[in-house]
């Protein structure tokens, strides 16, 4: 991203832009976000707790569904999605923020990385939220895990503003790296 990509971001997000991509800037970037959400916030805390009262045991495949999306443009690997397994919870939500991205973004949908995998967070001894098909990640080959956002990592952050107006989080604008993961959490 260049230093006038990171100005418009800031102006955007009601700091000074000064093409840096500092504290004042994470912080701006997170409440922007914050405030896109309905509230209250729909989604649990992310708390061990919380999670499981709300979403239930992570691998529970009693509480997913077969989200439909075989009428928009999600791709995996080149081919067409027709269905993505998710929690029943999240799928309405996710189900319209997919909507808007194949319309602004088709490119970012055409890169889905999957949703529902039973599976402990990278480099983690927690389970992941995939584990409870409560997070997605997409374009995962320019906004990977350790990928900081957004100086390296692409993601725009008009996604992960259609994330936010649906409560979901983003993991690059949260901890500045990993963009490609949003998560149904607060």
């Amino acid at each position: 991203m260049t230093r006038r990509d990171i100005q418009l971001m800031q102006e955007k997000i009601g700091v000074t832009p000064d093409g840096f991509w500092g504290p004042a800037s994470i912080k701006a970037c997170q409440e922007h976000l914050r405030k896109m959400a309905a509230q209250p916030n729909q989604w649990p805390a992310q708390d061990e707790v919380s999670l499981q009262k709300f979403y239930g045991s992570p691998g529970d495949t009693s509480q997913l569904i077969q989200l439909q999306v075989s009428d928009l443009c999600i791709k995996y690997d080149g081919k067409k999605v027709k269905t993505i397994t998710c929690h029943k919870r999240v799928a309405r939500s996710l189900g319209h923020i997919l909507e808007a991205l194949c319309e602004c973004f088709p490119h970012i949908a055409a890169e889905y990385a999957g949703c529902y995998n039973d599976r402990l967070m990278r480099h983690g001894t927690r389970p992941s939220l995939h584990a409870r098909g409560a997070a997605v990640d997409f374009w995962p080959q320019v906004n990977g895990n350790r990928t900081q956002w957004p100086v390296v990592a692409q993601m725009p952050l008009e996604v992960m503003e259609f994330f936010a107006v649906g409560g979901w989080l983003s993991a690059g604008a949260f901890w500045g790296r990993d963009a490609m993961h949003f998560q149904a959490t607060r």
